[in-house]
């Protein structure tokens, strides 16, 4: 079974049409991992945390949503203005400090 197959069955979703989202944030992660492992490949015990991370990725960053909320910001009463903030971002940045201490066994120490 594929890292798609699986992130789907994760993810809970059976049709096709997302596909292409869903493999962008495994190729996401993918990148995430190699750049801070410093490392060509992901080992097989890293397979487990790739999908984790990649099901964060997907949720945080709504892949697919047109329409995006966050945290209210800001609310105006006269003529009813309400401004979110993004926290998809923010989200996204973040998603590697999660795994840090499952990534750092695998890290190697780039010389400059």
């Amino acid at each position: 079974m594929t890292e798609l197959e699986k992130l789907k069955q994760l993810l809970g979703i059976t049709s096709a049409d997302k596909d292409a989202l869903i493999q962008f944030s495994i190729d996401k992660a993918i990148d995430l991992i190699l750049n801070y492992c410093n490392i060509d490949e992901i080992p097989s015990r890293l397979v487990n945390v790739l999908l984790k991370m990649s099901m964060d990725i997907y949720r945080n960053e709504k892949l697919g949503e047109e329409e995006k909320t966050g945290v209210i910001t800001s609310i105006k009463a006269g003529d009813t203005t309400t401004d979110y903030a993004d926290i998809s971002k923010k989200m996204s940045n973040n998603v590697l400090d999660n795994y840090i201490s499952q990534l750092q066994p695998f890290r190697k120490v780039r010389w400059p």
